[in-house]
C-alpha cells in the first residue's frame, strides 16, 4: 500500500516543521513504493476529500472544507458544528494509532492536517461560539511526532486535544435538535466517510484513506459506545443498523497500519451505511 499524504493548502506546516516529507503529497521513506509504479505516487487517482465529499454526508456539500464539511452552516446547525469536530477527532485518533504503528511521518501530518482543512475556516465560528481555540495542540503534537516523542507521550497530547474538542462540543449551537438526535447523526456521517474512504483505499491501493478512514470508523464507534443507550431509547432501529455497520467497519479497519490487502465486501459496507442513513433520517 503506497504511502501517499495530502498537500498542504494553506499554512505551510511543511515549512513550519523543517521536515519535507510533510510538505506534499510524499512518499513514507519506511515503505518505498516499487518503481514500477511511478504515476501512482505522482497522481494519485483519489483523495480523502473527494471521497468523502462524494459520500454526501448530512450537512454538508463537497468542496466545503476538510472532506466535504459544510463549515458556513457550523455557526447555527449543530449537527454540522459536531461533524466539524468529529472530523478533527478522527484525523487525531488516526494520528495517535498510526504513530502507535510506526507510521511517523503519517502521524506528523494527520495531527496537523485539520489546522488547515478544518480549522481554519471553523476558526470565526469557534470564536463567535466562546471556544478557546486549539489548533496550536494539533500543531504541537505534529511536530512532537516527527521529533521522536514516545507513544505515550503522544497519547497524552491526543487526549489533550481531545479534552479540547469535547469542550468545544459543549458551545455548539442549539437549533432545538436534541442532543441524542445531533448524536446520531454525526456517528451516521462518520460511517459514511468510512465507507467512503474505504472504497477509495481499496480503488487505489494507497495508505492515506485508508487511515482517514480508520479515524472516521474510530469516531463512529466511540460515539456510539457512548450513546448507544439514548440511541437505543430513542430510535432503535438507527442503534441496531449502527452496531451492525460498525461491527462490519471493524473488521474491514482492524488498525491503523498500512494493510496488505483490504478484503471487506465494499457493497456490504456501503448497504450497511444506507441503513444506518436511512434509520437516522
Amino acid at each position: 500500500m503506497p504511502h501517499i499524504y495530502h498537500s498542504w493548502s494553506r499554512l505551510g506546516l511543511g515549512a513550519l516543521m523543517g521536515t519535507t516529507a510533510l510538505a506534499g503529497c510524499g512518499q513514507s521513506t519506511s515503505t518505498p513504493a516499487p518503481a514500477a509504479e511511478p504515476a501512482a505516487i505522482e497522481a494519485p487517482a483519489v483523495t480523502a476529500e473527494a471521497l468523502a465529499a462524494e459520500a454526501g454526508p448530512v450537512g454538508s456539500v463537497g468542496g466545503e472544507g476538510e472532506g466535504g464539511v459544510a463549515i458556513e452552516q457550523a455557526a447555527t446547525d449543530p449537527v454540522v458544528f459536531n461533524i466539524a469536530l468529529a472530523v478533527t477527532e478522527a484525523h487525531i485518533l488516526a494520528a495517535r494509532d498510526a504513530f502507535a504503528a510506526g507510521e511517523v511521518d503519517a502521524a506528523a501530518e494527520m495531527f496537523a492536517h485539520p489546522v488547515s482543512e478544518v480549522l481554519f475556516d471553523m476558526e470565526p465560528v469557534l470564536q463567535a461560539r466562546g471556544v478557546t481555540l486549539f489548533d496550536e495542540l494539533l500543531t504541537d503534537a505534529s511536530i512532537a511526532a516527527a521529533s521522536g516523542e514516545t507513544p505515550d507521550q503522544i497519547s497524552a497530547r491526543t487526549d489533550g486535544i481531545i479534552a479540547a474538542l469535547r469542550a468545544a462540543a459543549l458551545k455548539a449551537p442549539d437549533n432545538g435538535t436534541a442532543a441524542v438526535d445531533v448524536t446520531a447523526h454525526v456517528i451516521d456521517d462518520m460511517i459514511e466517510r468510512a465507507v467512503a474512504m474505504y472504497r477509495g483505499a481499496s480503488a487505489s491501493g494507497v495508505y492515506e484513506p485508508y487511515l482517514d478512514g480508520y479515524g472516521f470508523h474510530k469516531v463512529a464507534e466511540t460515539n456510539f459506545a457512548a450513546a448507544r443507550e439514548a440511541i437505543m431509547a430513542s430510535n432503535p432501529e438507527a442503534a441496531a443498523a449502527m452496531a451492525n455497520a460498525i461491527a462490519a467497519l471493524a473488521v474491514a479497519y482492524p488498525d491503523a497500519a498500512p494493510q496488505d490487502v483490504l478484503p471487506a465486501d465494499i457493497s456490504q459496507l456501503t448497504v450497511l451505511a444506507s441503513d444506518v442513513t436511512l434509520s437516522v433520517n
